[in-house]
């Protein structure tokens, strides 16, 4: 637990400082790169680059003092997924609602990468229909429907919550209906000596545990205290952990010709913006985007920090604002480029000799950004587009709007 929490700090604490909204000139750097030094004007020689020795956040190093996940419990994802998040739960608890609303939303998003394990936790001295709504979801389990009803108590819980128990059974009844069960069955099952002792049961195994409150969560044998940024905090360590499926292990070979032009077309959910890239004057940066471009590394990602009258941002996999390809590449600082307009496109870094993947398009001057992060780029067609992108910025722990896509690169040789 401990171990999560610092790791999780930690890169709350990385993410904030290379991603302060205000001024970016200062970032924090997340590795300290030795013996850098950019490519000459030449076709022929070799970029250089070094890798990055960021940690990997990680969970679930500890055993877990419960009992391990078995054909008993209702799971759903992947049995090797990378989180397994248990949660002890009662449908009738405002809070849980919440959380399975936004794990379920994780999980849609990460489909191969959770699996979400609900055990019955009824608040039976709390809330009255507690053990009549676990009763429901095992009810529907016996016709091989509990996620459904699980998913229904949960997402109608306002329709239910304030009726009575005979108006609840005679709500739940019509909903199974809906949900492709066997009524007649349902209802018979739902009162039965088997499933009634079922709340019960679950109960008592909390009581001996004991569990403090619902939802009691695990991820990956740890305890979790349920907060509502949880599952953000959640998401964003998982995105950033699985990156390293999409790193490379080399620095990028050379792909250009710098005695030729080469433009970029970034085909985004809002329309085409087409950037010219200063081969001649950024050979090693513009090297590297075009090889990062040709093997997809920008591939339906997202412009995960848009902030108008500054800069849009994207090139990360991850979403999160940390990524990088596995390696650094050094700063080509030219002192006849400058951010002096809108629609200069420069490298991402979190401080010198640190660009990796990352890069961002300005709205306006910013002359803060001068001598600090490397010009590569002019957007030449799809200014406009910008004006559509839709505010964010990926810091840890808020909700934020989805980003919009970029779809893909697609780089032209001239």
């Amino acid at each position: 637990m401990r171990k999560f929490f610092g790791l999780l700090l930690c890169a709350l604490v990385i993410f904030t400082a290379a991603c302060e909204a205000s001024t970016p000139a200062s970032p924090r750097p997340t590795a300290t790169p030795s013996s850098l030094n950019f490519i000459a004007s030449t076709p022929t020689t070799v970029s250089r680059c070094t890798y990055s020795s960021m940690p990997t956040p990680n969970v679930g190093q500890q055993p877990s003092l419960f009992a391990p996940v078995s054909s008993q419990d209702h799971a759903r994802g992947p049995v090797d997924a990378y989180l397994t998040v248990i949660v002890y739960s009662d449908f009738q608890c405002p809070a849980c609602a919440q959380f399975a609303a936004l794990l379920t939303e994780i999980q849609r998003k990460h489909p191969q990468d959770m699996r979400i394990v609900y055990r019955d936790f009824p608040l039976l001295t709390i809330n009255d229909k507690a053990a009549l709504s676990t009763q429901a979801a095992e009810a529907a389990n016996l016709q091989g429907k509990f996620w459904e009803m699980h998913d229904l108590l949960f997402s109608k819980q306002a329709e239910w919550v304030k009726l009575d128990a005979a108006g609840f059974q005679a709500w739940v009844a019509d909903q199974a209906g809906t949900l492709g069960l066997d009524q007649a069955k349902f209802k018979t099952d739902l009162t039965s000596p088997e499933v009634i002792a079922i709340p019960q049961k679950a109960w008592n195994t909390a009581m001996k545990i004991p569990l403090p409150g619902a939802p009691f969560i695990l991820v990956n044998g740890e305890i979790l205290k349920w907060q509502p940024t949880l599952l953000n905090n959640l998401e964003f360590i998982l995105s950033l952990d699985l990156l390293p499926k999409k790193q490379f292990s080399s620095c990028p070979p050379v792909v250009i010709d710098q005695s030729k032009q080469y433009f970029a077309t970034l085909k985004t959910a809002k329309g085409d913006i087409v950037i010219h890239l200063f081969a001649d004057q950024a050979p090693n940066t513009v090297n590297n985007f075009v090889f990062l471009a040709r093997k997809g590394w920008y591939d339906n990602i997202t412009f995960h920090r848009v902030v108008p009258g500054f800069v849009a941002q994207t090139g990360d996999p991850s979403g999160t604002g940390q990524g990088n390809p596995g390696y650094f590449i050094p700063d080509e600082i030219a002192s006849s480029l400058q951010y002096d307009r809108p629609g200069v496109v420069g490298m991402f870094n979190a401080g010198a000799g640190t660009n990796g993947s990352q890069f961002f398009i300005t709205y306006v001057a910013s002359a803060k950004l001068n001598g600090k992060y490397t010009v590569f780029g002019e957007v030449v067609k799809g200014i406009d587009v910008l004006n559509h992108l839709t505010p964010r910025d990926a810091l840890p722990g808020e909700t934020l709007p989805d980003g919009d896509a970029l779809i893909n690169v697609t780089i032209e040789e001239k």
